[in-house]
């Protein structure tokens, strides 16, 4: 739908700054991600740590004419160097947040079909697929992009709704007490869903009883609410809430339940369902066995039950479900090609989303960027008018090349720019029999297609393939992890720098620093020069600290802006000496003092000393000044930690005195963040908790990667025989032996062997057996329902890291950054 400003100004009660007629039909709030500049209204966010109006001098390069801002944001613009225009118009709000959610309420209640509220702390997504794929084919329906349940999410989510739409599902997520409210006036809706209750953000809550009256007060004003019986825990809460809503309370224990499950039976692929709804048996089945999906499945029955879906229908349908993709993976391609693989759902807001995806993964690669798109099924528009927004979609994010796939879309193909590279095939067969694929080379590549169209054959053929054991790196829980220790900071103007060492701790470097850029950290840091002039070449612009510079390796530095850690005084005369030969001033230096790690640093008394040196010369400027804790994981040592406090906050004073600019102070590791906030000064430095372990306990915050392999072969030994070199692998029983690929040329650390540790087949223990050769090992399968090809997990969310970090006797660390760079990564993100 399209809003004159005028009509949005007074929705949001806005005093508009401008007379600038136009219509809106997009909202924006992350100036990445836009699309139609002329019809957008951009909302100009502030967080801790950023704010929204520094990009609006860009936004209006770009063609961006409306804008919403804070008062205080819109009286920095109106004194600063950019002229407000009369071409333009500023709707100044008290909140530009709030402004937002009040627009998507205003536009929320021009609609009245039922809209679903998913709300819980895992299985919204899934819930909410699910019954676009049960309800879809009957009903025109609008849904949130993915995971979009946050309060910038809803209303962007909201904003979609049409007048061709017949049902709504929203998802809804919150982190704190008090959120909820505001989803729930936006989503408004008539039949609610509840998940379940877990563990997801109970940082902010007292207890799981506090965090689920909240979510309940989503369904406040519901007609129904949908929700499992036999949890006591969610129905004391739905007692307690006293919603007026019918209750929909499925159970498998309790025969008076509205929706009864009779039986639960799981085959070898495959779950039998029987229930009793209004006095009707009924059966279905769905291709799922994991207990997660049997849930999920049920609270989609009741929703579909409740809007009178035929039974034969939910049978046939539920039959059919299609696992759903929450990520979009990253791999490497043949022909220098980076491939985004998202062959599961098409849809025009996914479509959108993966395009941003694509256009900043492309940037500053120099690829060209491709996009392989299927037709896109039941969105109950019409051919045309479907694919006249997909055109424009594919001209706004510089598509270079189109390849279209089905009969749709190949029908529209006058409707894409003439001026793009295009190509049009009726099915997937036709694509991979013609030499289209193969003709690609240095391309970023989006695989965009609805799961009927098996585009996974797409993917494989275009997949560099060089070893069948991968390490996935989570992004999204990355992000996650750093958002968790963000929360810790006392104040929001504390800076974070990140460790990327070590290839960022085993996870690849630049996919994991080109996430953090996108998510403002302040500083990455790495080891040695050529690990920043890398990421510098892959196009990181963040700025980059160097913790162990090389007197070497001062050219790099200086040529890729890479600001060195300084110890000692031969090394900071070294540099002054470069820096001056180079005609290089002020230099930005980080400064680092040793109060009791007894490695590296200046001494406190060296200070005098040091502030001579440097006030005696303009080559070098000191940054910050910093030091390293010793043991600020563990309660034994918080009296020396705190001795380090105090002879660095003496030191630094005395530093900063010195200097009349800004020098910013850090102490503060992982474990320090939340130890010890007092101590968190001006900058802290993330490392292993930026991986999802917790150096305090060993715990996983959010797990980041999972190594895992194929199984290769499996082999019956009887039990007087041995396995691997040495004769070491001794059977005390006739035995199922599989081999996989996997080694301590890999990371796999050769004392795991001999039963020592284990990795996880279709989520059972295998042992270790025998030797772990360099390139192969072999496992115990006897008592596991396994077959050769199945995927073993050596670490992951299932098997934390930790647990083989404990059978070394060693940390998470050395683990993480054991795994060869032969391993190929691949990333995804949720």
């Amino acid at each position: 739908m399209s809003y004159a400003i005028e009509s949005i100004a007074k929705s949001i009660g806005a005093r508009c700054v401008g007379e600038y007629e136009t219509t809106i039909d997009w909202l924006l709030t992350d100036s990445r991600s836009l699309s139609f500049p002329e019809e957008t209204l951009f909302f100009a966010l502030a967080t801790k740590r950023n704010s929204g109006a520094r990009y609006i001098p860009d936004l209006y390069d770009r063609g961006v004419r409306n804008f919403v801002v804070s008062e205080e944001d819109f009286k920095e613009i109106e004194s600063g160097e950019w002229r407000v225009e009369s071409s333009l118009n500023f709707l100044v709000v008290p909140n530009p947040l709030k402004a937002l959610q009040k627009l998507a309420e205003v536009h929320r209640e021009k609609f009245k079909m039922p809209v679903i509220g998913i709300t819980g702390s895992n299985g919204k997504t899934i819930v909410k697929e699910w019954l676009h794929q049960l309800l879809s084919p009957d009903r025109c329906i609008v849904r949130s992009p993915r995971s979009y349940n946050s309060q910038i999410g809803v209303p962007l989510s909201v904003w979609q709704l049409n007048e061709e739409a017949e049902l709504g599902i929203f998802e809804a997520g919150i982190s704190e007490m008090g959120e909820m409210g505001a989803l729930k006036r936006m989503i408004k809706p008539t039949i609610g869903i509840l998940t379940n209750i877990g563990g997801a953000h109970q940082e902010n809550f007292f207890s799981l009883q506090e965090k689920c009256m909240e979510k309940l007060t989503l369904f406040k004003d519901c007609d129904v609410v949908i929700y499992n019986g036999d949890n006591e825990l969610i129905s004391n809460c739905v007692a307690k809430s006293m919603l007026t809503a019918r209750e929909i309370a499925w159970s498998r224990t309790d025969i008076e339940r509205p929706l009864h499950i009779s039986r639960v039976t799981k085959k070898e692929d495959h779950t039998v369902i029987s229930y009793r709804y209004l006095d009707m048996d009924n059966t279905f089945c769905i291709p799922f066995i994991d207990d997660a999906s049997i849930e999920n499945a049920l609270n989609c029955l009741a929703a579909c039950l409740y809007l009178m879906t035929p039974a034969d229908q939910i049978t046939e349908r539920m039959a059919r479900l299609e696992p759903i993709a929450m990520r979009l993976e990253v791999k490497e391609g043949k022909n220098n090609c980076v491939l985004i693989n998202d062959s599961y759902n098409s849809d025009l807001a996914s479509l959108d989303i993966a395009l941003d995806f694509l256009v900043r993964r492309s940037e500053k690669k120099g690829l060209n960027r491709t996009l392989i798109l299927s037709d896109i099924l039941e969105t109950g528009q019409s051919t045309a008018t479907l694919y006249r927004r997909v055109a424009q979609l594919v001209q706004s994010r510089g598509i270079n090349k189109l390849i279209g796939v089905g009969p749709e879309i190949s029908s529209c193909a006058a409707r894409f720019d003439a001026g793009i590279e295009r190509y049009f095939f009726p099915n997937t067969e036709a694509l991979l029999a013609s030499d289209v694929l193969k003709s690609l080379h240095s391309e970023v590549i989006l695989i965009k297609g609805s799961r009927i169209f098996n585009f996974d054959k797409v993917s494989e053929a275009l997949e560099l393939k060089v070893h069948e054991t991968i390490l996935e790196v989570n992004l999204h829980a990355m992000v996650e992890n750093l958002n968790h220790y963000r929360s810790m900071l006392r104040h929001p103007e504390t800076k974070m720098i990140c460790m990327v060492k070590a290839s960022a701790y085993g996870a690849g470097s630049y996919e994991i620093a080109k996430t953090l850029q996108e998510h403002h950290v302040d500083y990455l840091a790495v080891a040695v020069a050529d690990e920043g002039s890398e990421l510098r070449k892959a196009g990181i612009t963040s700025s980059i600290m160097i913790m162990d510079p090389e007197l070497t390796a001062f050219k790099t530095m200086f040529d890729y802006k890479l600001e060195p850690e300084v110890y000692n005084f031969h090394l900071l005369d070294a540099l002054i000496k470069a820096a001056k030969k180079e005609g290089i001033t002020n230099f930005p230096i980080h400064i680092k003092l040793d109060t009791g790690m007894h490695r590296l640093g200046f001494a406190v008394e060296d200070i005098p000393l040091l502030i001579h040196r440097l006030k005696n010369q303009s080559a070098v400027i000191p940054r910050s000044v910093f030091s390293h804790f010793v043991g600020s994981d563990s309660p034994q040592f918080d009296a020396f930690t705190r001795r380090q406090i105090e002879l660095f906050e003496k030191g630094s004073q005395e530093l900063q005195a010195a200097f009349p600019h800004k020098i910013l102070r850090h102490i503060c590791n992982t474990a320090g963040i939340e130890r010890f906030p007092g101590a968190q000064f001006d900058m802290v430095r993330l490392g292993i908790g930026l991986y999802g372990v917790s150096p305090i306990d060993n715990s996983i915050i959010h797990n980041v990667s999972t190594l895992k392999t194929t199984i290769l072969q499996i082999r019956d030994v009887s039990e007087e025989d041995t396995v691997g070199y040495s004769r070491m692998g001794h059977l005390t029983r006739p035995s199922r032996i599989a081999a996989i690929p996997i080694g301590y040329a890999d990371g796999l650390n050769r004392h795991l062997g001999r039963g020592n540790a284990y990795c996880l087949v279709n989520g059972k223990k295998a042992a270790y057996v025998g030797n772990i050769c360099m390139d192969v090992c072999m496992i115990d399968v006897t008592d596991i329902d396994c077959r050769e090809g199945d995927q073993a997990i050596i670490f992951g969310d299932d098997l934390p890291i930790t647990v083989l970090s404990d059978k070394l006797d060693t940390i998470p660390y050395e683990v993480l950054t054991s795994i060869s760079t032969r391993v190929k990564r691949v990333y995804y993100q949720e």
